[in-house]
């Protein structure tokens, strides 16, 4: 026979209820059954001396419900005993008890940042440190380059983004045609639309957007690629039997991003004059035998040098920190997104400011 823990007995204006058996853990969920049948709207007269034995179990499950008649009447306790009472009051002080969420000033959250970032920098150091030894290694043992890694990712980071680039660059230098078109008809001179198409694109705009455009593709993939292999401690395995994660991972990425980089910039910078023509021809009626012969006299060799020096440093940029990025991945799957959004993040921002860097070099040496 299933035993009763809780009898209701309804009077006028009240409802009586007298509390019996043992309330412990065993019977909670039977005792909580019952309960959720007595009525929350009226005065509650709750008698706790038929009660045998109480654990805490019993005890929480009695405070979680009179808390919740309480919210709807008035609640009058009877017979429960002194053991009951030093119980209930143990727990109830407990239950009520709050830790407060201590709240992060300002500085405090600076300092905390300042000092992520701090962390940030000396891993990325001890890395390229790691990383120029093994550059230092293969330079006196060039038998241990790894071509077959090389070729697929110079096939996967250039050959595989040559439409993106193409279609970026297209736009780029048809925006530049068409924004700088409107300012230079107010004086005439239509023609100079090819000097700033050409020398923007070669010297500042073709690398720069080549280098954003990648850093976004195939940077993230370099992360996302080295995050997965950490998480399933592939890694882990290649150091155990004694290859060098460097050799096999890193070196193959930044030496194809270095080939790939600079070969995808030659083609935005194409791409982009092209797109400059099309939009002078459009919007100024410039023919292209103008634009062409116009081109030939403004762009000089130097600046398409200066463009394509550029490059290998970019490329270095952003593969060494997609790299670095991957091994900062923890064990959890989160943290691969986290490190991904942080390489490209990182990677575009050393571009632009590097970027800046050539331009202030370039300017002071007057070329």
């Amino acid at each position: 026979m299933k035993p009763t823990y809780l009898t209701i007995e309804e009077h006028s204006g009240y409802s009586e209820l007298r509390a019996q058996e043992e309330w412990t853990l065993h019977s909670v969920t039977a005792i909580q059954e019952q309960l959720d049948l007595v009525p929350e709207s009226k005065k509650i007269v709750w008698d706790l001396s038929g009660v045998t034995s109480f654990d805490s179990a019993g005890v929480l499950l009695f405070i979680d419900y009179l808390e919740r008649f309480e919210r709807f009447g008035e609640v009058t306790l009877t017979g429960y005993s002194d053991n009951q009472k030093k119980m209930y009051t143990l727990l109830k002080s407990t239950t009520d008890t709050r830790i407060p969420v201590p709240k992060k000033h300002f500085i405090q959250t600076i300092g905390k940042a300042a000092v992520e970032v701090y962390g940030d920098i000396q891993a990325f150091i001890l890395f390229l440190g790691h990383l120029f030894v093994a550059m230092a290694h293969l330079l006196f043992h060039p038998k241990d380059i790894r071509f077959k890694e090389i070729v697929y990712h110079v096939h996967q980071s250039g050959l595989n983004a040559l439409v993106i680039i193409g279609l970026t660059s297209f736009l780029v230098g048809m925006v530049i045609a068409y924004q700088g078109a409107v300012q230079l008809a107010k004086f005439g001179a239509d023609i100079f639309i090819v000097d700033t198409v050409a020398i923007s694109m070669v010297r500042e705009l073709g690398p720069m957007i080549t280098a954003i455009v990648i850093a976004g593709r195939s940077g993230s993939a370099y992360t996302a690629e080295i995050g997965a292999m950490k998480i399933t401690e592939e890694i882990a395995a290649m150091r155990t039997m004694g290859f060098d994660p460097y050799y096999f991972l890193v070196l193959p990425r930044v030496f194809a991003m270095m080939i790939a980089l600079p070969l995808l910039i030659f083609f935005a910078d194409i791409v982009g004059i092209f797109g400059g023509m099309v939009a002078a021809a459009i919007e100024l009626d410039i023919s292209v035998s103008q634009f062409t012969d116009r081109l030939q006299e403004v762009l000089e060799v130097k600046h398409y040098l200066l463009g394509m020096l550029k490059g290998p440093v970019f490329a270095f940029l952003i593969a060494s920190v997609a790299c670095f990025r991957g091994f900062q991945v923890s064990d959890s799957t989160e943290s691969v997104g986290l490190q991904t959004t942080a390489s490209v993040v990182n990677a575009i921002f050393l571009v632009i400011a590097f970027d800046a860097l050539f331009s202030i070099i370039f300017t002071e040496f007057g070329v």
